[in-house]
């Protein structure tokens, strides 16, 4: 019999980015498109937010799409199906709103494709026009073209190398719509900060409506720690519980880029231990099975 929390699938979908379907009943029946959980794969782990990629309430799962760039990251990569994440908590954050704007533009950069697309599907059973736009440095690492694809009324495929799609950036690629007199009464944005920044100073200039995803640094999840906090319209935010979305136009980029980078050469360290750790899976943590 499985337990809770055990995955139930497995598989990369770009390079070291996996794909988890994992077996959570209670988080799959309340989650709404825009929220996310914490996850601890150990007795020994840290606490980390992963966006809920979809959930299944009938099958009683959730999907996660992860990135392996950290040490827990790197760790979670060993975990193969059949066994089992130790805690995973949610569903945590304050659900997109959603309701019917008219035409809307999702924009999904990297790893952020995979939360944009429960909201460009929710967005799209709301009764609005979904303009998709993906982006990825390279062809090898875009993922869900085709979940994406179905997702949307329009989907726009861009690379930074011009390996596929449109050569140039998502934001680029948004700037091309609006010169060509699309109305977009929406946008949504997730993707690396740099990404949303540009996303954001885009819509700016004409004025239209933006939400971006942030993903600050993060332990509990409730707002007790204020890891978390961000500035938006010039007041203090707790990500957790006031967000993961903003209105973009707030947004304190700045500020959110600095305090991202407080335990940049940490995080390096114990990433790159974990690396080595990787070659030699007999001197790693012991996994936890049905």
């Amino acid at each position: 019999m499985q337990t809770e929390h055990t995955i139930v699938s497995k598989r990369a979908i770009a390079p070291d980015v996996k794909e988890y379907v994992v077996r959570a009943p209670v988080v799959a029946r309340k989650a709404k498109a825009g929220q996310f959980v914490i996850v601890r794969i150990d007795e020994e782990g840290e606490r980390i937010p992963l966006t809920i990629a979809n959930a299944d309430a009938g099958a009683g799962t959730i999907t996660l799409v992860v990135q392996e760039v950290g040490k827990t990251t790197i760790e979670m990569g060993r975990l193969e199906e059949g066994d089992a994440i130790l805690d995973l908590i949610g569903p945590l954050g304050r659900p997109s709103h959603v309701e019917k704007f008219g035409t809307v533009c999702m924009i999904g950069g990297g790893i952020g494709i995979a939360p944009i697309y429960p909201i460009a599907v929710a967005m799209r059973e709301a009764g609005n026009r979904v303009i998709s736009i993906i982006g990825a440095r390279t062809k090898a690492l875009l993922f869900w073209e085709d979940e994406m694809r179905a997702a949307s009324d329009e989907l726009y495929v861009t690379t930074d190398d011009g390996s596929y799609g449109v050569k140039g950036f998502v934001s680029q690629e948004l700037e091309r719509l609006i010169r060509e007199g699309r109305e977009l009464n929406s946008v949504t944005a997730i993707g690396p900060v740099p990404m949303m920044r540009a996303v954001v100073e885009t819509t700016r200039l004409h004025t239209i409506p933006t939400v971006v995803s942030l993903n600050p640094i993060m332990v509990d999840g409730t707002g007790m720690c204020g890891g978390c906090r961000v500035t938006v319209g010039g007041e203090t935010k707790f990500t957790c519980v006031d967000g993961p979305e903003f209105d973009g136009h707030g947004v304190d980029f700045d500020e959110l880029v600095q305090r991202q980078s407080f335990y940049k050469d940490l995080e390096a360290e114990a990433a790159e231990g974990c690396r080595l750790a990787r070659e030699h899976p007999e001197a790693g943590p012991k996994k936890r099975t049905r």
